[in-house]
């Protein structure tokens, strides 16, 4: 019994020294502008992996220099209550959990169906607001488990606490997926337009938004009917979008 008290106490500790390794690297982002995150790292080597070639574009551009278009655009499109929740939106979360419930009794159910069919594990729906995101690409893997999305959890509420609204903002819009290999809104920017962030439209703007649920899909779609009208929807919606 004292052997497993020993490893229970010894896990804790190591859970407790994880999350004060979080609060360091978050601290330093205060003055330090993240240079990577996990997430790109993880597609930089599995493009390098697959293709024998390391494509990335990414451009760090200052908050001030980044278009006010593209902030509102993101916020309307990714997380319109950004500027008043805690890093959590509560009613998606509740939402997201009624969801999972439902998964995991359909994946309980399935054996009963047809033993002899291999059952998937139930999918983790998030109802993740910018914060959500922002923590999970700078630290987590891409694995979708209650155990991650807890601790996707606590991580978000360290970004909230220590770097504020702005900053979050600012470190999102300069590290999100674009497409293969690139990420920001610089990169975004020269990628699809030929501009520089500073000089997006609004409808150039929400055209990019449009593409964060699926950029690599939307990056061979550019021009589809589906991304010209949720642009011209989130165009409409600018003037609602609050900025930090």
């Amino acid at each position: 019994m004292k052997t497993v008290w020993r490893w229970l106490g010894l896990v804790g500790v190591a859970g407790v020294l994880l999350q004060l390794f979080f609060v360091a690297r978050i601290a330093t982002m205060l003055v330090i502008d993240p240079q990577s995150t996990a997430f790109e790292r993880s597609e930089a080597w599995r493009v390098a992996t697959e293709k024998g070639t390391l494509k990335w574009r990414q451009q760090w551009s200052p908050y001030d220099k980044i278009s006010n278009n593209l902030k509102r655009a993101v916020i309307a499109s990714e997380d319109d209550g950004f500027v008043n929740h805690d890093g959590i939106d509560w009613d998606a979360l509740e939402k997201a959990w009624q969801k999972n419930a439902k998964a995991q009794e359909r994946a309980a159910r399935a054996p009963a169906r047809n033993p002899a069919k291999p059952v998937k594990a139930p999918k983790v729906v998030g109802g993740s607001t910018i914060s959500q995101q922002l923590a999970k690409n700078l630290f987590l893997s891409g694995e979708r488990t209650f155990l991650r999305k807890g601790q996707e959890f606590v991580l978000t509420l360290l970004l909230e606490g220590i770097l504020g609204k702005q900053r979050i903002l600012e470190i999102y819009l300069n590290s999100v997926e674009w497409g293969e290999g690139v990420f920001g809104a610089e990169a975004a920017a020269q990628h699809y337009f030929r501009k520089t962030a500073a000089q997006l439209t609004g409808y150039e703007a929400a055209r990019l938004a449009v593409m964060l649920p699926r950029p690599k899909y939307f990056e061979k779609l550019p021009n589809s009917s589906y991304v010209a009208g949720r642009a011209a929807v989130i165009v409409n919606r600018l003037g609602s979008a609050e900025l930090p």
